[in-house]
């Protein structure tokens, strides 16, 4: 499945690249593997390889080779770990750029295809123009493209490709795990932590505000600045939701802001990355927020805007047990609807959950 949930408009007006999709002979090494040459790596490659990588931009290889030959030869030069994933095969690379993107879950237009032969740019561009294409020709101007600034650097973007590869580890144990998926999520030991922001969350808050589409209530963006001005109100509370498991750490993927008045809360903004889109973490911090407003004796009310793609955060309120309350033009954004909770069934946290949480 394709979801482009995390998009960032660059100064061209298109989104920023996500991904690079390497070919191998004559792109990333000179020389050519079946003709028995010894690959290469061509001048400044690796340093465009892993600054890209730093800049959290992920990198994959889509080649016309026999696949043991070119992934010893990524492997002897100390490369093949940049690599989120492979595609080394006989067949139309547009047939592989797109398996790639299915691999990712990132929209094609997010991508940009190396490839030192023309016929293959055109072949790809061909059966997939939202794909841009780049002649390694010019590698050197790769790292000034416009679509390459990110216009954050969080400690989650550095991270970004060890992500996805434990990402792909934990795909791989659910696919080999004979059981239910209730049974396999018990076996990933995920501890979600739900706090207070602070300031050095804000960076980070303010990054999944602004790219986060598909799980996102209201789509309305938020400042480094406004945000600031929440940690210090007595009338909200701004929280974070960390999550690691025994793959590792997924890092700050949810939060949920909320305007606390003496006798009634409401949910301004719920978000979650898209990144762990199938485990249910936005159902957890929904129950944790009503079974807090429970406790502290408040109604509770939320926020839904439709976008158009995050069709998914309306029914996640609802399977949560919220109604809708009132339906009205918002602003810019479009309609808002307003949904309450009457907090007399609250689903529980699920077992599968270690949670710790504070805030509320």
């Amino acid at each position: 499945m394709i979801y482009d949930c995390d998009q960032k408009e660059s100064a061209s007006g298109r989104s920023n690249f996500k991904c690079v999709i390497w070919d191998l002979d004559e792109t990333i090494w000179d020389g050519t593997l079946l003709e028995g040459d010894e690959p290469v790596l061509r001048p400044n490659v690796k340093a465009i390889i892993e600054e890209l990588d730093n800049r959290g931009i992920l990198n994959a290889v889509v080649s016309k080779n026999e696949f043991s030959m070119a992934s010893d030869a990524l492997i002897c030069l100390g490369i093949v770990d940049y690599f989120v994933c492979s595609h080394i095969k006989w067949c139309n690379k547009s047939e592989s750029v797109k398996a790639v993107a299915e691999d990712l879950g990132i929209g094609l237009d997010s991508f940009l295809f190396v490839d030192d032969q023309e016929f293959e740019r055109d072949e790809v561009h061909d059966a997939l123009p939202e794909v841009e294409t780049f002649d390694p020709a010019n590698l050197n101007t790769l790292l000034a493209h416009p679509r390459m600034q990110p216009r954050y650097l969080t400690s989650e973007a550095k991270q970004r490709r060890k992500m996805y590869q434990a990402d792909f580890a934990r795909k791989q144990s659910e696919a080999d795990f004979v059981g239910t998926r209730w049974e396999f999520l018990q076996t990933l030991d995920m501890r979600v932590t739900i706090r207070p922001a602070s300031e050095a969350d804000l960076l980070r808050i303010e990054e999944l505000t602004n790219r986060t589409n598909q799980l996102n209530t209201t789509g309305r963006p938020y400042s480094q600045d406004a945000l600031r001005l929440m940690l210090g109100s007595d009338h909200h509370r701004l929280l974070v939701v960390d999550l690691h498991d025994r793959y590792g750490s997924s890092g700050t993927i949810g939060l949920a802001l909320i305007g606390t008045a003496r006798d009634a809360w409401l949910i301004n903004l719920l978000i979650v990355s898209c990144r762990v889109i199938s485990r249910g973490i936005g159902s957890l911090l929904l129950s944790y927020i009503l079974f807090a407003a429970r406790d502290n004796g408040v109604s509770l009310r939320a926020e839904f805007v439709d976008s158009g793609r995050n069709r998914m955060m309306y029914i996640t309120y609802r399977f949560a047990g919220f109604r809708e309350a009132d339906v009205r033009e918002a602003d810019s954004s479009g309609i808002e609807t307003l949904l309450c909770h009457d907090l007399k069934a609250i689903n529980p946290i699920p077992s599968y959950f270690t949670l710790t949480a504070s805030g509320l």
